[in-house]
């Protein structure tokens, strides 16, 4: 099996895969951490959903489907910013846009006389279709996200753990809310490149699902959910080279055992 991958590795292809496959994971670990401290797990399947309806519409108007999926991804991100704060309210606005962005995808996909597969095939990933004009874009977005995170480290920890201190103590919670809202989207549409839109959430919940179990130091909590996003990401995309299962499989396998010992096994807070 190390034989077949090595010289799968001296393919194009399988290069772009695994580069593709380091940038996402660095910053779906990144930003997982935040997603589940700040309960937004609704919103991270509704940002994949609306990103597949710009992408489904893009393709109707000849453009690139990653471009139609970063822009739905960040108009989602802007009505669910604007539209609803409290969690509660939130949750309600999610529904609301994603159920009207689902039957605007399904029109797209209607209208369109050929066969989508472009748009089809960010339902479920395909990162062994990358190229090196999207590695371009994705390394963009990766720095983007990951400057962006830089800046709002502090705040946003602040804000995650205890929302009515920080904005008592002067911390502008609406205005971090929203710009992270926007990073979260521009994750979502790296993320979607490899696991797709229908298992988006294994990369951006589980890694910070399991380094929520494993520390509650917020730096610790941050490195071990890139580790899990890194190894469930580079992992899946290596087992997927050496045999004819999908990449999504593994790395949906490989994060929930992650996930499952971090739960039950020694290194978890529980047992400690």
């Amino acid at each position: 099996m190390i034989d077949q991958i090595t010289h799968l590795l001296g393919y194009e292809f399988a290069q772009n895969a695994v580069i593709a496959g380091l940038l996402v994971a660095v910053v779906a670990g990144l930003v997982s951490r935040f997603v589940v401290a700040r309960n937004m797990s609704f919103a991270v399947h509704a940002l994949a959903e609306l990103g597949f309806t710009g992408a489904a519409g893009f393709v109707l108007i000849g453009l690139s489907p990653v471009l139609g999926l970063l822009t739905g991804s960040l108009l989602t991100a802007v009505f669910i910013a604007t539209l609803g704060q409290r969690i509660r309210e939130r949750d309600a606005i999610v529904g609301v846009v994603m159920a009207f962005g689902l039957g605007l995808g399904v029109l797209f996909i209607t209208l369109y006389t050929r066969y989508a597969s472009e748009a089809f095939a960010i339902l479920f990933g395909a990162i062994t279709a990358v190229s090196r004009g999207d590695l371009l874009l994705l390394g963009a977005m990766a720095v983007i996200v990951i400057v962006g995170l830089g800046i709002l480290y502090r705040p946003l920890t602040f804000a995650s753990v205890d929302p009515v201190v920080a904005e008592a103590r002067g911390v502008p919670v609406r205005l971090i809310s929203i710009v992270f809202l926007l990073l979260l989207a521009a994750a979502v549409a790296e993320a979607v490149q490899v696991v797709g839109v229908l298992l988006i959430l294994t990369l951006l919940i589980t890694p910070g699902a399991t380094a929520e179990r494993l520390t509650a130091h917020p730096g610790r909590a941050t490195l071990a959910s890139v580790g899990v996003a890194l190894l469930a990401t580079l992992g899946g995309i290596g087992l997927a080279l050496a045999t004819t299962i999908p990449v999504s499989f593994f790395v949906t396998t490989i994060a929930f055992a992650c996930y499952l010992g971090a739960r039950f096994g020694p290194l978890s807070r529980g047992a400690r």
